[in-house]
């Protein structure tokens, strides 16, 4: 339950962070004078960062089926993470390619945002933690691929579910209340924090593997 909550925890921190798009919805809203185009943005925001998700965390299901080696890629993958987290304190610029990313393709803008911030990375130490030892697949029997695959794709659903309503909220308030403008005047960098949460969900892998 608590690796779970954790899930949903890392979805409703990832929906109110700016970096994961929800100002894209509001600023369609604002375009189109519609609030149903703050909707409309959110779905393929969350198609996405749905798909990042489970693109990074299917590797590590696969590999959570070697047992014999199951802390030894815990161990890993916490030292992973954190290298990946200070990856993005030295290099926290966007490739230039993500600039040529056009407004109508969100989806993919998405995708690419939450692969380059290591958003899917974030949540190894949780999928690891529920395929392993005492986990209900291996108290009843051998894990098996495709277990593991549906274990993924409802971590990344309840993950991404988190984030839509957290993030959906935030930007129905902000179109509906504040604006953009708000943003533009008091937008501060959020890369330090996320690179800083991004190392603590590494360390507490590493933690908890150890």
């Amino acid at each position: 339950m608590a690796l779970w909550a954790a899930v949903l925890a890392s979805g409703v921190y990832h929906g109110l962070n700016p970096g994961m798009g929800w100002p894209l919805a509001v600023a369609a809203g604002l375009t189109e004078r519609d609030g149903r185009a703050v909707a409309r943005t959110l779905a393929p925001l969350a198609v996405g960062h749905l798909l990042s998700i489970t693109a990074v965390l299917l590797p590590f299901a696969a590999l959570a089926l070697v047992l014999d080696w199951s802390r030894e890629i815990r161990i890993a993958a916490g030292i992973g993470i954190i290298a990946f987290a200070g990856l993005l304190l030295v290099y926290s610029r966007h490739p230039r390619w993500m600039s040529r990313i056009r407004p109508r393709q969100v989806a993919l803008w998405s995708f690419a945002v939450a692969l380059l911030h290591g958003a899917g990375l974030m949540l190894v130490p949780m999928l690891l933690g529920l395929c392993g030892p005492t986990s209900t697949a291996q108290a009843f029997g051998s894990p098996d691929l495709l277990g593991d695959t549906g274990l993924v794709v409802a971590i990344a659903a309840a993950h991404t579910g988190a984030l839509v309503l957290a993030g959906g909220l935030l930007a129905f308030l902000t179109y509906r209340i504040v604006g953009l403008g708000m943003l533009s005047r008091s937008w501060f960098d959020l890369n330090r924090l996320w690179a800083g949460s991004l190392a603590l969900a590494g360390a507490l892998g590493l933690w908890s593997a150890l």
